[in-house]
């Protein structure tokens, strides 16, 4: 690959351009539809609305889920909201307010032109999920309610009490499942996919595993969407689904999609922290409890005394004091990075220092505590089931935890990846939020893909492109059947030691460690050794119980390690490449006398897409940001 493909962005003014690419997209007739077989990977809000939409339209669609059933997809765990720039009374939002909002917040690192249009799309989804049914919380009056999230002075997040994320989905579900009754939606579940399918460059099928016959499975369409989501578990511990991986975007990676931006993942400030050593996933606390929640912690280090016998004036309510203009709702990085900052400095509380409290005593004192269950019962109750305390009377404990991955596939305004019929979608791509997603932004750029992006741009691809059906036989499909088999059969032979979650963890732990909150260039160089090391024993120690014949929960795990020691040294790399600080990137060397992030424009005002060279090392290709709607400047909060 000689750089970059055209990335397509638009010309002319950012409020016209999305109106003027649709207008140009070249169409493809009904009948022709209904030739053409379209295959989506992963049934989340991004793969499960884009299946519907797609077959809604007359394509043949069949649908890969890791699940046994849509409705088990990530996107179920979204609790706080979804963003969208309606117009208030209240407070005057605007699609230009959430398009700087968005820049902004991901600290100048995103393309404006697909800022800009998530930010104009947004209301649609919102109308869209309500005419699904979806059950928005509304005001006495009955018009949609909505509440603050980080990032933003306006309030503009509607929401289903904690649940957003679940009803979002079961909406695209009955979407998806009226297609699937009517013939128009073919549904796999529980596959997951190993390989990615290329005839002459061109992006034809998958191969993918049934997991509970444990037969590789060849499926073949004219063109492929990828929506399989992020890639937080190569932490070990984060606020994903134990099966989340992230195999599905590395195998495209490997066949010569170039992947951007790797490093930049997300840190949520709000998550319940670990019990202990053995524990194997971390849940989130909305963000939307910072609504009503403060955040602080005691004045005095190592303080003993439990939080109800601490007088209000030896409490530092942190981000407060720090940003004052939006004190406990700053952008999920800061948040993160002040909390850690204090806790390592002795003043964290609750088991080894790790935790920071979520006060919500004002709140109830000053509305009452139905009002509070009314916002976020579902979620106290969780909170209390889990840890043992009453929210309602005691503060919560949160700590970060990894969450979110702004990084993913390289794809161009219109969601190609730069291998021509592979098609990314949300929080596999590396997307609108560029170095720090703002809260609640990710449900609206997952539904922005399926529901209103990809069914134009993918029938404009294939208006231009013949790709005859090809054969489970094809040459192509052999070899990439070929490939899975191997490494399924050479991790079964391996017969070590060391059970597959052994691995995982210590991985986790040296990429939280050189690749979390902050990194360094001295701890980045030693991950990428310490990463290489570990990925060697485990290839001569691992134990895999079973064969690769019936379901073998141990064999699924093994095959996403192994994707997620690739992908951990290429974010170690990028990391490392990136010399300035920005958004959730927070390198130690390049930062503020005061502690804040220091970009450097003149040099890394780019998209690094990462190229696969087989056994060298990958190619930085870099595409430049140009702004020209908003001027980068300081991201400041305070």
């Amino acid at each position: 690959m000689s750089g970059l493909p055209d990335a397509q962005l638009p010309g002319g003014p950012l409020p016209q351009a999305w109106q003027h690419c649709k207008e140009g997209l070249p169409l493809v007739s009904p009948q022709r539809k209904r030739q053409l077989r379209l295959l989506v990977v992963g049934s989340g809000l991004a793969g499960a609305s884009a299946a519907a939409t797609l077959a809604e339209q007359g394509y043949q669609v069949r649908l890969l889920s890791f699940h046994d059933s849509p409705r088990r997809a990530h996107s179920v765990a979204a609790q706080g909201g979804i963003n969208a720039a309606r117009p208030r009374a209240a407070d005057g939002d605007s699609i230009s307010r959430l398009f700087a909002d968005t820049v902004r917040g991901g600290d100048f690192r995103a393309r404006e032109a697909g800022c800009w249009r998530l930010a104009e799309i947004s209301s649609g989804i919102i109308d869209q999920c309500v005419a699904q049914g979806v059950p928005f919380a509304r005001e006495y009056g009955g018009s949609l309610a909505t509440r603050n999230f980080g990032g933003a002075l306006v309030s503009r997040t509607f929401y289903a009490r904690g649940q957003t994320g679940q009803q979002l989905l079961y909406g695209a579900y009955q979407a998806l499942m009226r297609q699937v009754a009517a013939g128009r939606v073919e549904l796999l579940c529980r596959r997951d996919v190993l390989e990615i399918i290329t005839v002459e460059g061109v992006a034809r099928g998958v191969v993918a595993r049934h997991l509970i016959s444990g037969e590789l499975e060849v499926h073949t369409a004219q063109a492929v969407l990828l929506a399989s989501g992020g890639y937080s578990n190569v932490y070990f511990l984060s606020t994903n689904a134990l099966k989340s991986n992230a195999s599905a975007i590395w195998r495209a990676h490997r066949q010569g999609a170039l992947l951007a931006n790797p490093c930049f993942t997300q840190i949520h400030p709000t998550c319940i922290p670990s019990g202990d050593a053995y524990q194997s996933k971390l849940t989130l606390m909305s963000e939307s409890l910072r609504n009503d929640g403060r955040v602080w912690l005691p004045l005095q280090p190592a303080d003993p005394r439990p939080p109800a016998e601490i007088p209000e004036q030896e409490r530092d309510y942190f981000l407060e004091r720090l940003y004052p203009a939006y004190g406990n709702m700053v952008p999920r990085d800061l948040a993160s990075r002040r909390a850690r900052e204090l806790c390592q400095a002795g003043h964290g509380v609750g088991p080894g220092g790790r935790s920071v409290y979520l006060d919500l005593r004002d709140a109830i004192s000053s509305q009452g505590a139905s009002t509070i269950e009314s916002r976020y019962g579902n979620l106290l109750q969780m909170y209390e089931r889990i840890t043992g305390e009453d929210p309602y009377t005691t503060p919560l404990r949160i700590y970060p935890a990894p969450h979110y991955t702004m990084g993913g596939l390289w794809v161009d305004y219109r969601l190609m990846s730069s291998i021509p019929g592979l098609f990314v979608l949300g929080e596999a791509n590396f997307s609108e939020h560029g170095a720090n997603r703002l809260g609640a932004s990710a449900l609206m750029q997952g539904l922005a893909d399926g529901y209103f992006i990809a069914p134009l741009t993918v029938t404009a691809w294939l208006a231009g492109h013949a790709t005859p059906a090809i054969a489970a036989d094809h040459p192509a499909c052999r070899e990439a059947r070929a490939r899975a088999a191997g490494r399924i059969a050479a991790l079964l032979q391996v017969a070590g030691p060391r059970p597959v979650d052994a691995f995982h963890r210590e991985l986790g732990a040296v990429m939280i460690e050189r690749c979390g909150i902050s990194r360094d260039a001295a701890g980045l160089r030693a991950g990428l050794a310490e990463v290489a090391a570990l990925e060697q024993r485990f290839h001569a120690e691992v134990r895999l119980p079973g064969t690769a014949a019936g379901p073998n929960p141990e064999l699924e795990k093994a095959l996403r390690l192994e994707d997620f020691f690739g992908l951990a040294q290429l974010m170690l790399r990028d990391a490392l490449a990136r010399e300035e600080s920005c958004g959730a990137h927070f390198r130690e060397e390049h930062q503020t006398a005061d502690g804040e992030a220091r970009r450097d424009d003149s040099r890394f005002a780019h998209i690094a897409a990462w190229e696969h060279r087989g056994g060298a090392d990958p190619v930085r290709h870099a595409e430049p940001l140009p702004f020209t709607s908003l001027e980068p400047s300081a991201r400041s909060y305070r």
